[in-house]
């Protein structure tokens, strides 16, 4: 029963680990893609239009930003865009295109275009212009992504090591399973072996009965029903088997 139950632990515990992880794995998505993403977290410039912002230093992602009418279909499209933007020294920052997927809550979308690089934290100066008018309120918005993004590739590897270790289980199974079939089967009643008897020959059988007779010859020559020589006769007799 205990070899049994040992690998059962572990597969059980596996399999709901790795449930558990791939549901939160694709929770995790979806929630970073539509609760968590902060991609107007710095502010949104109309297009066309002119804004000043607060940025900080480092990466800051860029996103281009509209209500879609009558439906999304399979992507945004971004129009042709001009965009100038100036930071606190006066130098021109350069935005590095780099497209991402289309997130659509409702008829409200928007696609990553890029990402700015800023030297220093500040006010920046935005100038946007664009052949925009299929769109409704379009803008460009700065921010950044999800500060959970990590959360994913964790459970990810949680998946995988749940993965590894129901295969370590399963293969335990078939190890106890195999030694059960090797091991002697007693019934439940028994505890223990029977005993193994020993089955007489017929030569053990055909020596006994030969004493049994001699004995018998003994007695009867000794009560006087058989004279010496009537015994030795019967005994020659028994003893060459006839």
């Amino acid at each position: 029963m205990r070899s049994a139950t040992g690998p059962r632990i572990p597969t059980i515990v596996a399999v709901v680990t790795m449930i558990v992880a791939g549901v939160g794995f694709v929770a995790a998505l979806m929630l970073n893609a539509f609760v968590f993403d902060e991609y107007d977290a710095y502010g949104e410039v109309p297009i066309p239009g002119s804004s000043r912002l607060e940025l900080p230093a480092g990466q800051v992602t860029v996103t281009f930003h509209t209500v879609l009418v009558g439906g999304g279909g399979n992507g945004l499209p971004v129009p042709p865009l001009t965009y100038r933007m100036t930071g606190p020294d006066g130098v021109d920052v350069q935005l590095a295109e780099d497209y991402g997927g289309t997130t659509t809550v409702n008829n409200d979308a928007r696609v990553r275009i890029g990402y700015v690089h800023l030297p220093v934290a500040g006010t920046y100066d935005v100038e946007l212009n664009g052949n925009v008018s299929a769109y409704l309120n379009p803008s460009l918005a700065f921010g950044h992504g999800s500060r959970y993004g990590h959360l994913p590739w964790i459970l990810a590897a949680v998946f995988g090591l749940a993965v590894a270790c129901l295969i370590v289980a399963r293969a335990w199974t078939v190890r106890v399973r195999r030694s059960g079939l090797d091991a002697p089967q007693w019934a439940a009643d028994d505890g223990a072996p029977a005993p193994i008897r020993a089955v007489p020959s017929p030569a053990s059988s055909e020596d006994a009965i030969r004493a049994h007779t001699l004995e018998t010859l003994a007695r009867l020559r000794d009560s006087g029903a058989l004279t010496q020589d009537e015994y030795d006769a019967e005994k020659k007799r028994v003893l060459e088997g006839r």
